[in-house]
């Protein structure tokens, strides 16, 4: 890899300085664990030197244009260095090179899209004239950015997702404070030189790094910030909307998704796609397929071909260009779902292929017989195991799907128009992605959940709605 963007220790960028700090946290190798660097430990005041540096930008223009102009050059310079970035990405989270490759890619479009939208922002007019006594009156609103935005990022997609808050948080005229996962900081780290270098204005973006349970309290606590915007689990997404008051926060949380395969799918096409779907990243992605729905006319041609893909990928070394499955981030994490798996088995669920695991690496899983109390059906098991489950009919499988606390996204393989329409209607979820599985996505669409999942949307165009605030004028 290009040692040249990798240093022994990285320090806080706060109003456009970089401060190294005496306490710091190793971040690993997840393959090798080896310490490939140190990142420093932000305390309360760094949290309060940043909120200072992005409330003091925002008395600065940054008009529209100037926002597109510096998001566009970031783009670019991220794809400049797409090689380098992905290697870090494959130390740091332990992600397989072709992954790692396609996440620079995404977050670059990301910033492109959000540099468009930054041209975009638009209010409406509002006919007020047509009320009685209003009639020499006309109204507009204009959107208004909200201030400062704290991004608090997780491990497992760690440039896009960093991204996807960073981008549309400056696009809308706010500045930022970002607190990326611990574990996976560099990346983050190496985004905020590069805005540097594209001529962000100080202050505008402000990066803390440390533990994020200490960290995270001292953003809450501070009332200076005006939105905090999180990707991660329910029970930290919980804690933050309990801190915040009624200050502004949008949520990204877990899901457990699931995706049918009706009895007229393609089996090759949607067998090939589940198994992709479930392990990618290790199964560490919010939206990996968890549990699979088939109809019991079609389940065991599906298994079978389900069970042949998989024993095809291979595990292993995420810098090797022919590795599809990578360690996962800690070994923690790995005995957790080496537990969940185990527990399943001993409550009457069948292995298919897959089970073991090998320090921090765990083989891609396929349970059959399972049933829905089984923590591998009922909560999120962010790891690659997949339940495959049959059904007789569309009204069970609806039911089935729905039961769950989690609702961000769902999939369904058919050619059956009106179970396509019934299934728009019925499924609680945020995005239903017809004949693929629940892990699609691109950057732009509208992308948020319903339930536990939950509120408020990314993509850049949707998450500036909510990072601005609607101002209305009327005159007279």
């Amino acid at each position: 890899m290009n040692n040249v963007l990798l240093k022994n220790t990285y320090g806080l960028f706060i109003d456009g300085k970089w401060t190294e700090r005496d306490k710091r946290l190793p971040v690993f190798n997840k393959y090798s664990q080896e310490v490939i660097a140190e990142i420093s430990v932000a305390e309360e005041s760094d949290v309060n030197a940043s909120t200072e540096a992005a409330k003091k930008a925002l008395k600065t223009p940054f008009p529209p244009y100037e926002r597109f102009h510096v998001l566009k050059k970031a783009s670019e310079l991220l794809l400049e260095r797409k090689e380098s970035i992905a290697n870090v990405l494959v130390q740091e989270v332990g992600k397989p090179l072709t992954e790692s490759i396609g996440e620079v890619e995404r977050a670059a479009l990301t910033l492109e899209v959000s540099a468009e939208e930054a041209k975009r922002i638009h209010g409406e007019g509002v006919p007020i004239e047509s009320a009685p006594g209003s009639e020499n009156r006309k109204a507009l609103t204009i959107k208004a950015p909200v201030g400062v935005v704290a991004a608090i990022t997780p491990f497992n997609v760690p440039l896009n997702l960093v991204c996807h808050k960073v981008g549309p948080g400056l696009a809308a005229g706010n500045s930022v404070i970002l607190k990326p996962a611990e574990e996976t900081s560099i990346s983050a780290l190496l985004l905020a030189e590069i805005f540097e270098e594209a001529g962000l204005p100080v202050g505008r973006l402000n990066v803390l790094t440390g533990e994020g349970a200490e960290i995270g309290e001292y953003l809450t606590s501070n009332q200076e910030i005006n939105m905090y915007t999180f990707t991660g689990s329910p029970r930290v997404g919980q804690i933050i909307r309990e801190n915040t008051g009624i200050r502004k926060v949008a949520l990204e949380l877990g899901n457990n998704s699931a995706t049918i395969v009706h009895r007229d799918a393609d089996i090759e096409t949607s067998a090939a796609a589940a198994a992709q779907k479930s392990f990618n990243n290790a199964g560490q992605v919010c939206i990996s397929v968890q549990r699979v729905f088939v109809h019991e006319s079609i389940y065991e041609s599906f298994l079978e071909k389900m069970i042949e893909t998989t024993k095809a990928l291979k595990v292993g070394d995420p810098a090797d260009a022919s590795t599809n499955i990578g360690p996962m981030i800690a070994e923690k994490e790995a005995i957790r779902v080496e537990n969940w798996v185990d527990e399943a088995i001993s409550q009457g669920a069948k292995l298919q292929v897959g089970g073991k695991r090998d320090g921090v690496f765990y083989q891609p899983t396929i349970l059959t017989n399972v049933n829905q109390e089984m923590k591998v059906c009922r909560n999120e098991v962010f790891g690659p195991v997949v339940a495959v489950d049959t059904y007789h009919d569309e009204d069970e499988v609806i039911e089935k799907v729905n039961d769950s606390e989690y609702g961000l996204q769902a999939g369904l393989f058919t050619n059956d128009l009106s179970f396509v329409m019934k299934a728009a209607e019925k499924i609680e979820v945020g995005g239903l992605i017809i004949n693929d599985t629940s892990g699609y996505r691109v950057d732009h669409m509208p992308y948020g959940g319903v339930k536990k999942s939950g509120t408020g949307k990314e993509g850049p165009k949707y998450a500036m709605e909510e990072m601005t605030e609607e101002k209305l004028i009327v005159f007279q």
